[in-house]
């Protein structure tokens, strides 16, 4: 495989997903998302809409999720559930990584990965909360009067399910290669760093 793959783990409005695009276009490569939600959801016969529920969440706030995969899991064990499709991503996160260089987004990627493939980690963070605020507002519609509180959850969510899945800390500086603020740094130079890592 020619380059290394780039994982990148983000605060929610920090434009990490921006920045993971911009790298993808640079050099020609996929970007793996939400997309993989869905391969995972197809491969392993899950319902895509309790996939999504999950993404990226604490398993301990899914006790309701838990609940609505009944009727999908006739004769299973539906305790496991949030277990088996962290097994599920893990699968596919390491089938895209044999396939070639891309990028992708979160869902523990550089633990599932650790000693199997060729990596540059990144964390991206913006210590501007006003731009943070803004950037959900537009590119994912969140209510004006809820975005303060939406962001503090969703960085908690993605932290939470971090922590719990890997020996690493979510956001902690040492457990990444490199880390950017995109607040200070716009997401064409950050990427631009990226590329010139991973070529």
């Amino acid at each position: 495989m020619a380059g290394k793959l780039v994982l990148i783990d983000r605060q929610y409005g920090s434009g990490g997903r921006e920045v993971g695009k911009r790298i993808s276009e640079k050099l020609g490569i996929p970007f793996y998302d939400g997309e993989m939600l869905l391969m995972a959801a197809e491969k392993f016969g899950f319902n895509l809409g309790i996939m999504q529920e999950y993404d990226e969440k604490n398993v301990k706030s899914l006790i309701y999720m838990i609940a609505m995969t009944a009727e999908y899991n006739a004769g299973n064990n539906n305790a496991s559930m949030p277990q088996n499709m962290y097994n599920a991503m893990s699968d596919t996160i390491m089938k895209l990584a044999k396939e070639g260089q891309c990028v992708i987004m979160g869902r523990c990627a550089d633990y599932i990965l650790k000693g199997i493939a060729d990596y540059v980690s990144v964390f991206v963070y913006a210590s501007d909360m006003e731009q943070r605020m803004k950037r959900a507002i537009e590119v994912d519609g969140v209510s004006p009067k809820d975005t303060a509180s939406y962001i503090k959850k969703r960085d908690k969510q993605r932290k939470d399910y971090y922590n719990f899945y890997t020996d690493g800390r979510w956001g902690a500086p040492e457990n990444y290669d490199i880390c950017f603020n995109t607040s200070s740094v716009d997401y064409d130079t950050c990427a631009k760093i990226i590329c010139d890592l991973v070529k």
